[in-house]
């Protein structure tokens, strides 16, 4: 289960970020992730509460926003959001398309903390 090792990530960049604001506690951490991110949102979740022990987003929750796969059409010279990942053709005109424009994000959008 590689999602340990992204919520230590995240446990990190989210303590730095904290310790910058001189925050004394972190009580919400909101993660962007795309479909093709690679990382399972329930398995992230369960790791979430192991990452964050003696650390001061101990207590905190992960509020995971799912975003979907957006593709840039050619033809129609349109982003469009794609009804499923079986197929990178554009839902309109169904055009082939590998230009990607989301999807694939796994970050912090923002955190909520306490200030001293």
């Amino acid at each position: 289960m590689h999602e340990l090792s992204i919520v230590q990530s995240i446990v990190e960049t989210a303590v730095d970020a904290a310790t910058q604001a001189s925050a004394s506690r972190v009580s919400k951490v909101y993660l962007r992730l795309g479909v093709l991110s690679g990382a399972v949102k329930e398995s992230l979740q369960f790791c979430y509460s192991i990452g964050t022990l003696d650390t001061i987003l101990e207590g905190s929750s992960l509020e995971i926003e799912e975003l979907p796969v957006k593709i840039y059409c050619a033809k129609c010279r349109e982003v469009r959001e794609l009804p499923d990942i079986q197929r990178f053709r554009c839902p309109v005109c169904n055009t082939p398309s590998g230009d990607v424009r989301q999807g694939k994000e796994l970050e912090i959008g923002s955190l909520e903390v306490d200030l001293p």
